[in-house]
């Protein structure tokens, strides 16, 4: 494995150094007050109202923004994603939101691949130790794993973005289970978005106490494929194993 200079590296490296910068600035500008229930409180009625007049343009740009905001890292997609049901309805907006996270997750993957990820890889292969079978075994089972990953949502979204890349794990079941695993808890999201607005014309400004409260038995969604559905993947696994292994037998 030949060896890089250090302008190589540097080169290889700046698109992690660009997000990193644009995170920091992010923070530094105040622009992180905008991904907050503020968002929707303030403009949620007009981006709704637009989103209506303006269908394909308002969709487009939901997407594009929300692309933007997972491959630049930032936090807060979660309102974007309330904003969404709001603005397009809890299946329109699941599949905008999916879309727009699985394009921002996609360039993530490849800056983290093309710039340490292949390099990684190589090494591990040239190791042959426990990397590089964790690496092939993920390759073996990776739309099973990157599915199981993608569909719990305390799984740091971008933690597995960056781990895909870094493992240079095939890039068409990354994309596919990135996609589908998304949609469960979105939809989730999406429908208590679409019912903000009804609120927001009463009169209601809703805050993160208030949708625990008014939509307790959805979010209670999210934390049951956060929790229990770990433990059901993991006991199908073992079934499944078990009778493969009375087959073989």
């Amino acid at each position: 494995m030949a060896k890089r200079t250090a302008k190589e590296w540097a080169l290889r490296l700046a698109p992690l150094a660009a997000i990193a910068g644009l995170v920091i600035a992010f923070f530094a500008l105040g622009w992180n007050r905008y991904l907050s229930m503020d968002l929707i409180r303030e403009h949620g009625l007009n981006l709704q109202a637009y989103a209506q007049q303006n269908w394909w343009i308002a969709l487009i740009a939901f997407i594009a923004v929300y692309a933007l905001a997972t491959a630049s890292t930032i936090p807060g997609p979660v309102f974007l994603t309330l904003l969404g049901g709001m603005m397009f309805g809890p299946y329109v907006g699941a599949l905008a939101q999916s879309t727009g996270a699985t394009i921002g997750s996609v360039v993530i993957y490849y800056v983290y691949r093309t710039s340490i990820g292949s390099w990684l890889r190589a090494k591990f292969e040239a190791d042959a130790g426990f990397m590089d079978r964790l690496a092939k075994g993920i390759d073996r089972n990776a739309f099973t794993t990157l599915f199981t990953l993608r569909v719990i949502p305390s799984v740091p979204f971008v933690l597995v973005n960056a781990t895909a890349g870094m493992m240079a794990v095939p890039l068409r079941p990354y994309i596919i289970a990135t996609f589908i695993g998304l949609l469960p808890s979105t939809f989730i999201y999406t429908w208590i978005g679409s019912q903000l607005g009804g609120l927001l014309r009463a009169g209601v400004r809703p805050d993160l106490p208030m949708l625990l409260q008014q939509f307790f038995w959805p979010l209670m969604g999210v934390v049951f494929l956060s929790l229990l559905l770990p433990i059901g993947i993991k006991l199908f696994q073992m079934i499944r194993a078990r009778r493969i292994g009375a087959t073989a037998a």
